[in-house]
């Protein structure tokens, strides 16, 4: 009753899952984005492709057994889009089995036009996306059509994903062929993936931005999650020998050889910016 009075209690949805606390949403979502619509040169070249694997994942289970309503953060997948859009790359949409992508529909800036202009003309892609082993013979086949792969953030991201082979397969692949692998704030679990089956981990030595551990386990003071992490990213990343270049969940955008990521929704547009310049200065 108390943290229901101090707006601090998650609510709880129809499945039973729970969704951020009235507090939690007012301090870490907003209506609008920090979009810049940037006009950048027009990508003419035959890479144009960018492959994004989604989360179809919607509930995490919390140490405590409690479920948190999650997916894939809405500002964090649709404003990097926007500027890969704007620079002339298009989107082939997957998820692990082919069924709809799951969004943290609560954070999504419903009075932002730019932001919900994307999510409605890619609405039908992220609702019927194709399935990753699927898109993997032809992402192999058709390799030199791709600049880049792309792992969007939100805590879905840490569902399934990493213990995905075809994730693995796939990163690796675009590690082989020097495409460009784009992801933040805990997307950055698909990189787990390229261990599998007996694999090096493949960004060992790497540096990287991604959601620190510690902003992790203070959330649920404030109602962000209805109990503490069933595991924790950073440490796993660093412990596999990548290097987190970020100690604050902020605006932090990093780019060390062919990887880009950033640390959280407050890096989505800066994460966005930077691979969009990055990929016009190398693909042209």
């Amino acid at each position: 009753m108390l943290k229901s009075l101090l707006g601090i209690a998650p609510k709880q949805e129809e499945d039973g899952s729970f969704s951020p606390s009235w507090l939690a949403l007012k301090l870490s979502t907003s209506k609008v984005s920090d979009f810049e619509n940037i006009p950048y040169a027009k990508y003419e070249g035959k890479r144009a492709k960018i492959l994004v694997v989604f989360t179809e994942q919607k509930n995490m289970t919390m140490l405590n057994g409690k479920a948190f309503s999650t997916g894939n953060h809405p500002v964090e997948a649709l404003l990097p889009m926007l500027h890969l859009r704007n620079a002339g790359f298009e989107f082939e949409i997957a998820t692990p089995s082919g069924k709809p992508v799951a969004f943290e529909m609560w954070a999504m800036p419903r009075e932002d036009t730019a932001v919900m202009g994307i999510y409605e003309d890619l609405k039908s892609s992220f609702q019927n996306p194709k399935a990753l082993p699927d898109v993997l013979v032809s992402f192999q086949a058709e390799i030199e059509s791709y600049a880049a792969v792309f792992v969007p953030g939100g805590h879905g991201a840490m569902l399934g994903i990493p213990e995905d082979q075809n994730v693995g397969d796939m990163l690796r692949l675009a590690h082989e062929h020097e495409l460009f692998t784009i992801s933040l704030c805990h997307g950055p679990g698909s990189f787990l993936a390229t261990a599998l089956g007996g694999h090096e981990f493949l960004y060992s030595g790497y540096k990287m931005a991604v959601f620190p551990d510690s902003v992790d386990k203070q959330t649920p003071m404030i109602g962000y999650m209805p109990g503490a992490m069933p595991w924790q990213l950073e440490a796993k990343l660093r412990e596999l020998g990548a290097t987190v270049v970020n100690t604050k969940s902020d605006k932090t955008v990093c780019l060390d050889r062919h990887l880009i990521t950033g640390a959280s929704p407050l890096a989505a547009n800066e994460l966005g910016k930077l691979a969009a310049t990055t990929l016009l200065e190398q693909l042209t």
